[in-house]
């Protein structure tokens, strides 16, 4: 039976955990709501990229303890598929690292070393699917039925009948969820690309596997890992397969697994998707999910705020994201390796708003993005990153308005409820890869705009924050470092937006109790503010040191304050 395999599992894994991974254990199960803790900042990124290989990324530690960070989170490492492997997300060994990356052991020698530091290594598992070259599907073309049935593989009539109410995910590159494979005699399922089978979790098997590779990388000293695709888990006919009650309960399954044997390892849900279906992934009065789930919704809804220089769509977003269970975080963040994808405000937001913000980012306004492909009915996604869909190293946009942009929404994101997350260059103002078109194994893929080589060269030119690489470094280094003292100054609580007197002027306080209140100005010129009767007293900018009396306030271009009270 599955219950006793489970066990005998976790058994072993409890049994093989190392000394120095069971006290992080202990320590974090003394202290049960560590998770809200402010401070816990994220840096993600692409090991190749940032640092060539996982020896690289031990050599630039020092780099990223400086710029705060507690929490890094590599993109897919292990090994992949050879050629195109979206990216990393088709793996072909999960309990490999990708050879021109390093291997295993420099994996748990990195681990090794955060720990030193006080630092934890989250590692990113695509749970939803193999590349067809993995084991079990290689076991599976050759007619082995114990593998066969680790995946879906359906006939004709079947793949129509699911094809009516699945949506596209990548319709332009990838159309279809299924591909036919002629070693298995059957349509396959493939939710993103054709060489990415997804797992059949009706199977208990494949359950068991997954579990046994968390299992197998957290006692290899990984203290998180980022769910990959979890709303697509579970496949029902009659609906788009996604967010099914099923995928929700896989996820708690995961996270009651790990109490038990790696009771300190965190489990980030990677679910792109509307807030109210995000939510569950915490879990409900009867059981346990997700610690973390990306903040989608806030962070789309920060780029439609600041083009219509209105706070309106944020406070709906803010409002919504408030009703997450206490035990659960969200993983606050600006931008990420994929688009940004404004069906995401359907519910909240007309076609026509959806419609402007997507124009305004590609190309329009102030940004430098580009369109991105979307599902028929949709509106286009945006690629780009931050430093240049905010108009940095546009030459008919203000560079001090850009910057000032860039700084404004880390410092929302650092100042909300939950973990602020950093990507990689972000810190420096990188912008967009022009170059990547002329790559042909990347050429095809929109989203390598956004993927740059790390400019080390631009991080030695920004002393004494002469230029934008410098100013941008010193204020998420600043953020990072006050949003570790709020620990000491507010009680742990949602965020929740407030009415300021100033649409242009986005509010919102934080914290039971002792409270903070942040105010951002959306506009590129100065704006006034009224803070609500119950706060409009003394107060003090934590950001700047500086002190305000009760009374109407001003910010300067997208100047941000966070605000404490005596």
């Amino acid at each position: 039976m599955l219950f006793d395999r489970v066990c005998a599992l976790l058994d072993d894994a409890a049994a093989a955990r190392s000394p120095e991974l069971k006290a992080i254990d202990r320590a974090r199960r003394a202290q049960p709501g560590w998770v809200s803790q402010s401070g816990e900042t994220v840096y993600t990124f692409y090991v190749d990229r940032f640092a060539g290989t996982l020896e690289g990324v031990i050599g630039k530690l020092d780099y990223l303890d400086g710029l705060g960070v507690r929490w890094l989170h590599p993109l897919p490492l292990l090994e992949t598929r050879p050629g195109d492997s979206d990216g990393g997300f088709a793996v072909a060994n999960y309990r490999a690292v990708e050879p021109a990356l390093g291997d295993i052991a420099t994996l748990e020698r990195l681990a090794a070393e955060m720990r030193a530091r006080g630092m934890g290594l989250m590692l990113d598992i695509v749970c939803n699917h193999t590349a067809r070259e993995h084991d079990w599907a290689e076991r599976a073309r050759r007619g082995d039925p114990k593998y066969r049935a680790y995946y879906h593989v359906l006939g004709s009539e079947a793949v129509d009948a699911y094809s009516a109410t699945l949506i596209d995910v990548f319709p332009d590159t990838a159309p279809g969820s299924f591909t036919y494979d002629a070693q298995m005699d059957g349509w396959v399922w493939t939710t993103f690309y054709p060489f990415q089978w997804d797992l059949n979790y009706a199977n208990p098997d494949v359950f068991y596997e997954m579990l046994d590779v968390l299992l197998f990388l957290a006692n290899k000293g990984a203290q998180g890992f980022r769910l990959d695709s979890a709303p697509f888990l579970w496949k029902r006919l009659g609906t788009t397969c996604r967010n099914q009650p099923e995928a929700y309960t896989i996820v708690a399954a995961f996270r009651a697994a790990l109490d038990i044997a790696a009771p300190s390892v965190v489990l980030l849900t990677e679910a792109i998707e509307n807030p109210a279906d995000v939510i569950p992934f915490f879990g409900n009065d009867s059981t346990v999910g997700c610690d973390l789930a990306y903040n989608n919704g806030v962070m789309t809804a920060l780029w439609a705020g600041l083009a219509d220089q209105d706070a309106g769509i944020i406070r709906t977003m803010l409002t919504a994201a408030a009703k997450r269970p206490d035990r659960g975080a969200w993983l606050n963040y600006v931008r990420c390796h994929d688009d940004l994808i404004w069906n995401a405000l359907a519910d909240y937001a007309s076609p026509d708003d959806l419609a402007r913000w997507s124009a305004f980012y590609d190309g329009g306004g102030f940004s430098a993005g580009r369109r991105f492909q979307t599902a028929p009915g949709g509106v286009p996604s945006t690629n780009g990153m931050a430093a240049s869909l905010v108009g940095l190293g546009r030459a008919d946009v203000d560079q001090d308005l850009a910057l000032a942009r860039l700084r404004a929404l880390y410092g929302v994101i650092f100042a909300l409820d939950g973990w602020p997350m950093i990507y990689m260059g972000d810190e420096i103002a990188l912008e967009n890869d022009q170059d990547y078109t002329s790559d042909p194994a990347r050429r095809d893929e929109g989203r390598w705009l956004q993927r740059p080589q790390m400019d080390w060269h631009r991080m030695d030119a920004n002393e004494a924050g002469r230029t934008s690489a410098g100013e941008a470094h010193r204020a998420l280094r600043g953020y990072a470092e006050a949003a570790l003292k709020l620990n000491d100054l507010i009680t742990p609580g949602p965020a929740e937006p407030l009415d300021l007197a100033n649409d242009a002027v986005l509010g919102f306080v934080r914290g039971k109790g002792q409270v903070l209140l942040c105010a951002c100005n959306l506009s590129p010129t100065v704006q006034s503010f009224q803070r609500p009767a119950k706060h409009d007293r003394t107060c003090r900018d934590v950001l700047s040191g500086r002190q305000f009396p009760a009374g109407a306030m001003s910010l300067e271009p997208h100047e941000i304050f966070w605000l404490v009270f005596d």
